[in-house]
């Protein structure tokens, strides 16, 4: 038996004893010389004969193995018009690396002679400030605290209204302040000082959302856990019809954008997106004559 292969069935028989399993469940495993199956009665006397045609078996292979002799199997799905040249030429736009996201996004922001254990948590803290603020905003705070040494235990010993001082402006100061503080004991009490390690655990903290865990995983954990969406990358996606229907939200930007865009990719897009939205796709009066995607954005063609 071999646990590394998928069944799917087409079934053309028109035998009524010919029935689906409960609930729609596959076998458990079929030996895996056996990719065409076919039903074939017996005669029996005086009993009338059943038509019956051929039962179809296609089988995908799993990661890491190969489903010999199988039928290849094909699946459908939908992706943008013209998304790889759209790409290109968002990366060609990008190829300086000089939009604020580049020097001062969360990669950047933290002390790299630090420990591990805090590094990580200031990667956590500093995506907490990010949200609805400027880059430049979140840096100057993140020096500020870095200054008076950035740790589980020194944000603890803080009070708030120092903490406040030290943040301002970022967007939501005095919500981050409680957020932070709430989010540093957790970390504190149960897990060490160090930040968790899987997307539900991080999202679970006090001002930490999705976007900020993928992220959080990415620059601290070095993991691809899905792809970060914000403000930038959620308008530019809709712009530019990568998403199958208009979406709302960030978080319901990220689910389609994951349908389709291949994996090797969701570390890359967000870092290129975020800038290209903060130099030319502006989110009021983008910079469209400057654009290479002029002629292949549907937005523009709008406008």
């Amino acid at each position: 038996m071999s646990a590394g292969l998928r069944m799917l069935t087409r079934s053309r028989s028109r035998s009524p004893r010919t029935r689906p399993r409960r609930g729609g469940e596959e076998p458990a495993s079929i030996p895996r010389r056996e990719v065409a199956a076919e039903g074939r009665k017996k005669h029996r006397p005086g009993k009338c004969q059943q038509k019956t045609q051929r039962l179809h078996v296609a089988y995908e292979a799993l990661d890491g193995e190969k489903g010999e002799g199988a039928e290849p199997l094909k699946v459908s799905a939908w992706e943008p018009q013209g998304w790889q040249q759209q790409l290109a030429n968002i990366r060609t736009m990008r190829s300086k690396k000089d939009a604020p996201v580049d020097q001062l996004g969360a990669e950047h922001c933290y002390d790299p002679s630090a420990p591990p254990k805090v590094r990580r948590y200031q990667v956590l803290l500093s995506l907490m400030l990010s949200s609805q603020t400027k880059d430049q905003v979140t840096a100057g705070a993140m020096q500020r605290l870095r200054a008076r040494g950035l740790t589980v235990d020194s944000i603890l010993q803080t009070d708030d209204s120092t903490l406040g001082e030290l943040i301002y402006p970022v967007g939501f100061w005095r919500s981050k302040v409680k957020f932070i503080k709430q989010t540093s004991a957790i970390l504190q009490q149960h897990y060490d000082g160090d930040i968790p390690a899987s997307v539900a655990e991080l999202v679970a903290l006090p001002g930490v959302g999705p976007k900020m865990a993928h992220l959080a995983m990415a620059v601290a954990w070095g993991t691809i856990s899905g792809i970060a969406v914000d403000t930038h990358v959620h308008r530019i996606a809709n712009r530019l019809r990568w998403t199958q229907r208009p979406t709302k939200s960030p978080e319901a930007t990220r689910a389609a954008l994951e349908e389709w865009l291949p994996r090797e990719l969701w570390s890359e897009i967000n870092g290129l997106l975020v800038g290209f939205g903060q130099q030319t796709c502006l989110p009021v009066h983008p910079r469209c004559q400057a654009c290479l995607n002029q002629a292949l954005c549907p937005t523009a063609q709008g406008l």
